[in-house]
């Protein structure tokens, strides 16, 4: 879906690219801190007493759970240890 006008988007679009390319960079890493603390919040609301290794397995599956198979969700979760958590109400 697009429901951009698109003069506003070609404005923005000239906006951007006026912006050196370590501008840009920075804004989407800026972007990223700022989705992971709003993930964060919600894990923490929705799980106190998480564990770290819980977190990291919440924060993989909320930014990437809809991009894999489940077969390759198990073998990142896998590879980097994070097997076995099983937060409730959780589909893999």
């Amino acid at each position: 879906m697009n429901d951009t006008n698109p003069d506003v988007a070609i404005r923005f679009r000239n906006l951007m690219m006026r912006k050196s390319g370590q501008e840009r960079l920075l804004m989407g890493c800026s972007m990223y801190d700022t989705a992971k603390q709003i993930v964060l919040s919600a894990i923490h609301n929705r799980r106190p007493g998480i564990t770290d290794a819980e977190i990291k397995r919440e924060i993989f599956l909320r930014f990437y759970g809809l991009e894999f198979s489940r077969a390759d969700k198990e073998k990142f979760l896998s590879a980097l240890g994070l097997m076995g958590f099983s937060p409730p109400n959780e589909t893999m």
